[in-house]
């Protein structure tokens, strides 16, 4: 791929596009400019760094290739979490209880931050609300261990923000009897990431911060001491470049660097027509956010009276119908009565998933840095990597346990990525299926 190369966007519907406030005026940039910092994408890591630039002082500008919130900033499920892909207990035994407390600290900070961001910048719309959550157990065996868990989060970090639910409680919970008991968790919430996305990038903009849509940077060349950014029609000059990209890295050669420390994986949502009163009533009626403990993990929550249900998808960079029938499939076989309901919005986007399932922040050299690999858990975790990259920006070396972006190297065999994913997915849907 040549410096210039680009690859077309594909058009995107989905239910938070339909619903959504406007979108704002971020025209493409037309000129040579110079700022502090040069922000490379425009979702929520990207649009939360030039926020808190701008709150320290330093002047950012942001450059977009689609609008802001077109990638996973736009398309994902709004949940809102302090969680990580890897347990708190298997953190602890593999790194040891420092490591593990600053991790569970982390991400209690990311979802508190995206209430102080919302309060701050007045993204009513965004409708965030810490509902809590339900970790609902499809097999005995997950079950154990999803209590397990809850009772050493309690005994070791002084967290007893977990219950233990029985069958029966999962059931009044969700309205589904396919599950075995579960846990629920207090603190994280839903909200409308689009809305959400959107009010950032008002925020932004309002604070004197230029946003730039449909302004790909194509190649990114170390000058003096400084970076220049190549774009279509104009060249942005700064002292440091923030790659906020994440599973989009791939579209572009500039973001190269990235594209290679990340495997990109489809992930998949689906949002029904409203549902009668009844059903509504019946379905997820305590309005929490719910997830299943298989390894294929699928979720669900209820949005104005829709049930929107997500999962992974197809494996790599394109779509598939055949993804969007197993997910609804899915979704009736825990909802029955959702048989006859029909489906109104199918969309999906990319996560970026890393080999140590946990996200990373940092330089990657003296010049550039970056955030990313948020393993289908960043709408909290994608804020706060934000504030810590303008940390970094202003020279402070900020204690990131293992989300050191020194930790994240190139991905192995890195052509070979995607049969690789298939494969394990493979395996992870047997253990799935026969209750492992």
């Amino acid at each position: 791929m040549t410096p210039a190369a680009w690859m077309p966007a594909p058009a995107a519907a989905s239910l938070w596009a339909a619903t959504a406030r406007p979108a704002p005026d971020c025209p493409p940039l037309d000129r040579d400019v110079q700022a502090d910092a040069v922000v490379v994408g425009a979702g929520y890591t990207g649009l939360s760094a030039a926020l808190h630039l701008a709150e320290a002082g330093i002047a950012p500008v942001v450059i977009e290739a689609e609008q802001p919130g077109w990638g996973a900033s736009g398309r994902n499920g709004g949940v809102v979490s302090s969680k990580f892909r890897l347990s708190f207990p298997d953190i602890a035994a593999r790194h040891g209880m420092a490591v593990a407390a600053r991790m569970h600290a982390l991400g209690h900070e990311a979802v508190d931050l995206v209430e102080e961001l919302i309060a701050t910048h007045g993204i009513a719309d965004a409708g965030f609300v810490r509902t809590g959550r339900v970790k609902a157990a499809h097999s005995a065996a997950a079950l154990a261990h999803a209590l397990a868990e809850a009772e050493w989060q309690r005994h070791e970090l002084g967290d007893g923000s977990a219950t233990a639910l029985s069958a029966a409680e999962v059931a009044e919970e969700t309205g589904s009897g396919a599950f075995v008991g579960g846990v629920r968790e207090t603190g994280s919430g839903g909200l409308h990431p689009l809305n959400y996305l959107r009010g950032l990038a008002d925020a932004a903009r309002r604070a004197g911060i230029p946003v730039h849509g449909a302004t790909p940077a194509l190649a990114i060349r170390q000058d003096g001491a400084g970076v220049l950014v190549d774009t279509p029609s104009g060249t942005v000059r700064a002292r440091q470049a923030i790659l906020a990209t994440n599973g989009y890295s791939w579209r572009g050669a500039a973001t190269d660097a990235l594209r290679r420390r990340l495997v990109p994986f489809r992930s998949a949502i689906v949002a029904t027509e409203p549902l009668s009163h009844n059903l509504a009533a019946a379905i997820m009626p305590t309005r929490r956010t719910c997830g299943e403990t298989r390894r294929m993990m699928r979720w669900f929550r209820m949005v104005d009276d829709r049930v929107v249900f997500g999962g992974r998808g197809a494996f790599g960079k394109d779509d598939s119908p055949a993804a969007f029938r197993a997910l609804e499939r899915a979704m009736v076989g825990i909802f029955p009565a959702l048989a006859d309901v029909p489906v109104a919005f199918r969309w999906s986007g990319l996560v970026a998933m890393t080999m140590d399932a946990v996200p990373h922040v940092g330089r990657l050299d003296d010049r550039i840095l970056f955030a990313a690999g948020y393993n289908g858990a960043g709408v909290a975790m994608a804020s706060l990597m934000g504030r810590y990259l303008a940390r970094f920006a202003q020279g402070e070396q900020p204690e990131m346990g293992l989300l050191d972006a020194a930790r994240l190297g190139p991905v192995p065999f890195h052509s070979l990525r995607e049969p690789a994913v298939r494969l394990v997915a493979g395996w992870y849907q047997f253990l799935d299926t026969i209750g492992r």
